[in-house]
């Protein structure tokens, strides 16, 4: 990730900046910046930022999004954000819809209030997948979506469509990437809503057998987290008046008449099925351990809420951002093993 303009001398927010890919963005902004964290750690972890606490351009600050003063305190004197923060997994917000919405929604608009209040250069936030709901076209395009088949796709429609009327009437600068099956260094294998990489690597080192939603045959676009943290970085940089140019000619390319602004699927572009992550998952902790190659998953019902097959089109980020994902799929499988091995050895306790 090097071939392009980076963020330098700026003071970034990153919210759930303990998280997952927020913990990634703050280790890749952090030299040659003054990052802020806000994190309430619920789903963060402050192992994951710890090494940063004594750097004189780190500064954290755990709180939550729901709090608005909070959000003023955290977003005084940055030039960009990147939200980060929310709460989420499909089958969380099924179980906890009002917790879901609450810092989905809510804190989401108080983080738009605080950046306008602030005069942020512009707002960066993750958009989700889930947005597609019951739309079956494949490949993914930003101007077609479906129904939600979940709280958790509700809210996230919701950040877009607030985004957007920020935009619109505030002048504030919005741009949503819909993240499409993110994977990497430092997501959680802990927990019940653990997402499936993470969750099956813990299985197979411990030599247990991961249970597959159905019959293995649903299929999702896994996108590394490097290509994510590229895609923020372009948002963030590429010129307003640029976005806006760009936006109108694909508009006019594909002859659509209405659309969401400055909404971007950021993804791989391709396909894996659930059976084919198992073997390469399998097959790449198998340098490790052998014991690992004779494991078969089981077979369960399909999950409530589920979509069976997500692929992203990512020829919008590509004209308009110039995103370009550096990390294929395949060697993104390679990596997060060996990062998980690394980092926890033989089992994920």
């Amino acid at each position: 990730m090097q071939d392009y303009p980076k963020i330098t001398n700026q003071r970034i927010l990153v919210t759930g900046g303990a998280g997952f890919i927020g913990s990634n963005l703050v280790e890749y902004f952090l030299p040659g910046n003054q990052v802020v964290c806000l994190d309430n750690l619920s789903t963060g972890f402050y192992r994951n930022i710890e090494g940063y606490i004594e750097n004189p351009n780190f500064t954290f600050i755990e709180g939550d999004i729901r709090d608005l003063e909070i959000c003023h305190k955290a977003a005084r004197g940055c030039d960009y954000v990147f939200q980060q923060a929310a709460l989420g997994s499909v089958p969380r917000s099924i179980n906890d819809p009002v917790a879901t919405n609450a810092t989905n929604i809510d804190g989401f608009l108080n983080m738009l209030v605080a950046a306008k209040e602030a005069k942020v250069k512009r707002f960066i936030y993750a958009a989700s997948s889930s947005t597609y709901g019951d739309s079956a076209a494949l490949p993914k395009v930003e101007h077609r979506i479906g129904r939600p088949l979940s709280p958790y796709a509700v809210t996230k429609y919701v950040n877009e469509l607030y985004a957007h009327v920020f935009t619109q009437l505030y002048g504030l600068e919005t741009i949503g990437l819909r993240y499409f099956n993110v994977f990497g260094k430092r997501q959680s294998p802990n927990g019940a809503y653990a997402a499936v990489i993470p969750l099956w690597v813990k299985l197979l080192l411990d030599h247990e057998r991961p249970v597959i939603n159905g019959d293995g045959t649903y299929s999702r676009d896994f996108t590394y987290v490097d290509n994510v943290v590229q895609a923020n970085e372009k948002a963030a940089l590429v010129p307003w008046e640029t976005v806006r140019q760009r936006s109108s000619l694909y508009r006019d390319k594909f002859n659509l008449e209405k659309e969401p602004d400055q909404v971007f699927n950021i993804a791989f572009g391709g396909t894996t099925t659930l059976n084919e992550l198992f073997y390469a998952l399998r097959d790449n902790l198998a340098k490790f351990d052998g014991q690992v190659l004779p494991i078969m998953p089981v077979y369960g019902p399909n999950r409530a809420g589920d979509i069976p097959h997500s692929h992203a089109s990512i020829e919008k980020a590509t004209a308009i951002l110039e995103y370009k994902p550096e990390v294929d799929t395949r060697k993104g499988f390679g990596l997060v093993v060996d990062w998980y091995y690394a980092n926890y050895g033989k089992t994920i306790k």
